[in-house]
């Protein structure tokens, strides 16, 4: 028998927005409502997987001054040129208190009172991401690596720490990014092998004599350099193409201009050397996008110097970020308990207790597999789904859940279906899957609050039931 509509989801949240001051309900809300928005013609296919398998940022030995509350982001571009219709949105430039509400401008002031501390309670910052983080006094790159575990959350270590960890970056460039001629006329001029003849010649290559089998450039054994080589060629290709796709309406990653094709290349050293890092995952389409959004926020951080690491430190957050999704990106584990698949029936588990008309609608009436369009939802986590200021706001919620962003991100997941029943229960097959692989425009805070009340709702009712 199916159910009639949940009582309580006749509850007005579910239908007006938060009745929060927030100014981020207006600052991004560019798109029309969800109840007038005309679909796009054309509905993305299903995704598929490739073939093969301190403040202002604050600096780490002073604490952040209080006068630097005021101090506004950097611009994102130096392009001037007109940004068609349809292009992403980059995030505004943001004066310092003209377009804060009082709410906001309290909530950055405790920001800053948290990450002025020597020892920073990252429980109380993860609080305080989980409701957004202010756009403004480069706030977003320093907590963003206090919630990714890149810096620790005692400050007098963060020097150390930093310092550290670039170096290893830029170990991890010079032994894992040049081919091995490079690799091996380095190797014998440290060990002082060159002889004259070498020197006179200025190449710096191994005598014919002297070059081994794993060492020629024809040899197909595994263990040859040249035939890594040459395979970890085909990976960086493959990087390069998805590289240039990267949020084309985007002047930061697009284009040719200095500051795209510079962007550009450090995305493609950030996800070769992972690759090379990871051989049992090496690169999978998809990372470029997962990449951006950290890449883009420490490129963009108004202290210059931390920005000048934006590639490092984008690489050690990736990474850590990666971890904990790292197995749906593994295509060997797509039918395990930690694969894609199994990730996915989660979410329609949690559609199915919160909404079983709709759940019921959705897989039973209409047949849509929710692979055809969770698996980009997830994998990609919602980078495709809003505009691209949108998203680095989502990414301030995923990144705070204590417990990792992946029940949160599933939350949220279920919260855009919910969002949009009405349309879903009226609509096909054909227009369901059209709707869902183009999600409407969203008010991200409602989204953020819809999904959180979820979360209360579950616990409450696993309450009740003790």
């Amino acid at each position: 028998m199916v159910k009639s509509v949940p009582e309580w989801l006749n509850s007005s949240i579910w239908s007006t927005p938060n009745p929060s001051s927030d100014d981020r309900l207006q600052r991004y809300a560019t798109k029309p409502s969800e109840e007038t928005l005309t679909l796009k013609p054309d509905p993305i296919p299903p995704p598929q997987r490739p073939d093969k398998a301190a403040i202002a940022v604050p600096t780490p030995h002073e604490k952040a001054p209080p006068q630097h509350a005021d101090k506004a982001p950097i611009p994102v571009s130096t392009s001037h040129e007109k940004t068609p219709p349809s292009s992403v949105e980059e995030p505004e430039t943001l004066d310092s208190n003209a377009n804060l509400s009082p709410e906001d401008v309290d909530r950055r002031a405790r920001f800053f009172s948290e990450l002025s501390r020597k020892v920073i309670d990252l429980r109380e910052l993860r609080r305080l991401g989980s409701q957004g983080i202010p756009d403004c006094a480069g706030l977003r790159p320093t907590i963003w690596k206090l919630l990714l575990g890149y810096l620790p959350n005692d400050r007098d270590m963060w020097a150390n720490e930093l310092a550290k960890k670039r170096s290893q970056y830029a170990l991890f460039r010079e032994e894992l990014l040049l081919n091995p001629s490079e690799v091996t006329r380095r190797l014998e001029e440290s060990a002082g092998h060159c002889n004259e003849e070498q020197r006179c010649d200025g190449h710096g290559l191994l005598p014919r004599s002297e070059i081994t089998h794993g060492e020629h450039p024809l040899s197909l054994g595994k263990s040859s350099v040249w035939n890594q080589f040459f395979q970890d060629t085909e990976i960086a290709e493959q990087i390069d193409r998805d590289v240039k796709r990267t949020h084309p309406d985007m002047h930061f990653f697009s284009g040719d201009s200095a500051l795209a094709r510079s962007n550009q290349e450090a995305l493609k050293n950030i996800l070769l050397i992972f690759a090379k890092l990871n051989p049992g995952i090496r690169y999978v389409q998809g990372m470029n996008e997962v990449l951006a959004p950290l890449f883009y926020v420490f490129q963009n951080d108004p202290d210059e110097k931390s920005a000048a690491h934006a590639e490092a430190d984008a690489f050690f957050c990736f990474v850590e970020l990666l971890s904990g999704f790292r197995d749906h990106f593994c295509q060997q584990l797509d039918n395990s308990v930690v694969g894609i698949r199994s990730t996915i029936t989660k979410l329609s588990q949690l559609l199915r207790e919160h909404d079983e008309e709709l759940w019921r609608h959705l897989e039973v009436t209409t047949k849509v597999n929710p692979q055809f369009y969770a698996f980009r939802w997830i994998t990609l986590l919602l980078t495709q789904e809003f505009n691209f200021a949108d998203s680095l706001h989502i990414w301030d919620t995923l990144l705070s859940d204590p417990d990792g962003p992946l029940e949160t991100l599933l939350r949220i997941c279920c919260a855009m279906l919910i969002l949009i029943r009405r349309r879903l229960l009226a609509g096909d097959f054909t227009s369901n899957l059209k709707l869902l692989q183009n999600y409407p425009s969203a008010n991200i805070s409602h989204l953020l609050y819809v999904a959180d009340k979820l979360r209360a709702r579950a616990r409450a009712r696993a309450h009740s039931s003790v």
